[in-house]
């Protein structure tokens, strides 16, 4: 029988003009494009061609106007500042307008670029929808990012302005942001310096400012006049989100305006399932592109009340936290990454925390931003009682590839797949000669163009990186550079990333499949499986995990185990034979394992300190116990 979903999906592939203009007349336009999707100059396609909006007017004014005036539209929430602060939409919006003013005055103008090095507090926010409200380009940079890495960000963009915090407060340290900016400023190139710095004093720092170029964020808030918004073209850039690139530079994915508020209004009800009024949190950072999308953007174009967090899953205070904000702040979806889960549970093995609250307005949980282990799926079912749904998608797609689509309709999960491809995404998998495979059969994961509104329609100044990175591999498709399957059902199976299948000895093997088997052992918080290389074979799978709390058996006879059930279910061609107890895993600040640069510090290559890495200090860890198990240690 056909379901509700199966005739959305087919609609949006064979008649993506008349579904994605359908989800359009939903959006405020000063002028209604001329061409839902232009495929004149491909494979550059471009979406909602002569249309004028804004994407701030869509997010705050056309709410007030609709009455909600008075509704909450953000909610700052800051365990480590122990600060709760709600704005109404038409506070949002009158601070939003007047820190426009403040980038008007700074002779900010429709297309300039402003990069903004924020901690997580509602002035980012402010920053980013002034930035929108006026057309410029916003950039932001996770703050605290290594000075070299901010100045690569600057030399690229360009920015009119800068506006930065004097500090940012982790668990247990304050780190001061200005001297690392003033280091960045210093070390990038004459001409894509800023003219102006707007610096948001905190209490617990003051920042030394520079006279002439540097601006106190209150007292030019004092002065300033709030800005009308400024229409722009459906097709102008919104933003600029950068993304480590294999060669080290980073790239700069671009998103437009009339694509990416269509495409992320329609998700909030049609994936999430939240309407306007609801209170949606995702548990993320303005740094990456689920604090863009899904903190910022997607909440307040539905009309919802969005929680902006500054804190940790654990450690501020506890392993509560996340439970106390859903309780206190009447939270209907929570989105977050599988490790900030693993990270509870290892905390709070049985959940007892979760009795101390009342999480009755909660109902549905969504992962996503890595593989979403079983053993973490199911913790998360049994304890919270409500859909636990996986999701996959990335930076350059800007919203979910593949999701159990909630407002559409809910399918049975599988674990190990993010359900099915979203309305919009032609999922593919393909060998590496851009062949089908077989039904089951891990290849490559790729969509057929064109992309649905919302992904990258290029990248910053370089329309052929985008060509390389992306579409050359396999023509005719984005290459998601993610491989795993589609089931005879239709599911999809990510399991790893292309480059993370290893070859052991002419077999081609899912880490991500080893990984679930290591996660399913009782003790096991959460692993990491990478192949290193092996003269014999190739290639080899070795495991690293980390115990939950409280463990106190031998670890030598828990490394048995974890062998012995890899061997047991996947067989010996799988070859896994070592594996090491860790006291953590090296991450970036998002959550995500840096699998990479644990593989090079096993084949004892070179190595880069990664710019996103939440603590350097781990990288020796892992150092200590490679040695320990037989590999040599790495220089960086």
């Amino acid at each position: 029988m056909t379901n509700p979903y199966d005739i959305a999906f087919k609609r949006s592939i064979e008649d993506p003009d008349g579904f994605w203009a359908e989800a359009a007349q939903d959006c405020h336009w000063y002028k209604p494009w001329d061409k839902v999707l232009d495929d004149s100059n491909k494979p550059f396609y471009r979406w909602f061609t002569g249309g004028q909006i804004n994407t701030c007017y869509n997010a705050l004014d056309f709410h007030i106007e609709n009455g909600r005036g008075d509704q909450h539209a953000l909610i700052y929430d800051s365990p480590v500042t122990d600060t709760i602060k709600k704005y109404t939409y038409s506070e949002l919006r009158d601070e939003t307008a007047r820190f426009a003013g403040v980038l008007q005055d700074l002779g900010v103008e429709k297309g300039d670029r402003v990069l903004i090095y924020m901690p997580m507090i509602p002035q980012a926010v402010i920053s980013m929808l002034a930035c929108a409200r006026i057309g410029a380009v916003h950039s932001v940079v996770f703050g605290g990012f290594a000075a070299n890495e901010l100045a690569t960000r600057i030399n690229d963009a360009k920015p009119k302005v800068i506006v930065s915090a004097s500090c940012g407060i982790e668990v247990a340290r304050i780190i001061a942001y200005k001297p690392l900016l003033d280091e960045a400023i210093e070390m990038s190139a004459a001409d894509a310096r800023p003219r102006r710095c707007v610096i948001f004093q905190r209490p617990m720092e003051t920042a030394s400012m520079i006279d002439g170029r540097d601006v106190d964020w209150n007292d030019a808030m004092d002065s300033a006049q709030p800005a009308d918004c400024v229409p722009v073209a459906a097709t102008d850039p919104l933003y600029i989100l950068y993304t480590s690139g294999t060669t080290g530079e980073p790239k700069g994915v671009v998103r437009d305006h009339g694509g990416h508020v269509v495409a992320l209004k329609w998700s909030m009800k049609a994936i999430y399932n939240v309407d306007a009024g609801d209170v949606y949190w995702a548990a993320s950072d303005v740094g990456w592109v689920v604090g863009h999308s899904y903190i910022v953007y997607g909440p307040l174009f539905r009309g919802c009340t969005t929680i902006l967090f500054e804190g940790k899953p654990v450690g501020t205070p506890d392993a509560g936290v996340f439970w106390r904000v859903i309780s206190e702040h009447k939270v209907n979806c929570l989105f977050t990454a599988p490790t900030a889960f693993r990270a509870i549970k290892r905390e709070d093995p049985n959940g007892e925390l979760i009795k101390d609250y009342d999480l009755s307005s909660f109902k549905a949980l969504f992962l996503a931003g890595e593989r979403l282990d079983p053993d973490t799926l199911k913790w998360a079912e049994s304890k919270l009682g409500v859909p636990v749904i996986d999701h996959w998608w990335q930076t350059e797609t800007g919203w979910a590839i593949c999701a159990n689509c909630l407002g559409i309709h809910q399918f049975p999960v599988k674990e190990g797949s993010p359900t099915k491809p979203a309305p919009g995404w032609n999922l593919h998998v393909v060998d590496p000669d851009n062949q089908p495979v077989k039904t089951g059969e891990i290849g490559a994961l790729v969509v057929k163009l064109p992309l649905p509104p919302g992904s990258l329609p290029t990248l910053w100044n370089n329309d052929q990186r985008y060509i390389e990175s992306y579409l050359e591999e396999f023509p005719g498709y984005y290459k998601t550079a993610d491989a795993g399957f589609i089931d005879e059902d239709g599911y999809a199976f990510v399991m790893t990333r292309t480059d993370d299948i290893i070859n052991v000895a002419g077999h081609r093997l899912s880490t991500g499949a080893m990984e679930e088997i290591l996660a399913d052992h009782p003790d096991v918080a959460e692993c990491a499986v990478l192949g290193v290389e092996d003269e014999l074979k190739g290639q080899v799978p070795v495991g690293f995990v980390v115990l939950n709390a409280g463990v106190d058996r031998d670890h030598d006879a828990i490394i048995k185990e974890v062998i012995q059930m890899v061997r047991e279910r996947i067989g010996p061609v799988a070859s896994f034979k070592t594996a090491t107890v860790v006291k953590r895993l090296p991450k970036t600040r998002s959550g995500k394992i840096l699998r990479g640069t644990i593989q090079k510090i096993a084949d004892n290559k070179e190595y880069k300190m990664p710019a996103t890495i939440d603590d350097p200090t781990i990288l020796e860890e892992m150092e200590e116990a490679l040695t320990g198990i037989g590999y040599a240690r790495a220089k960086k």
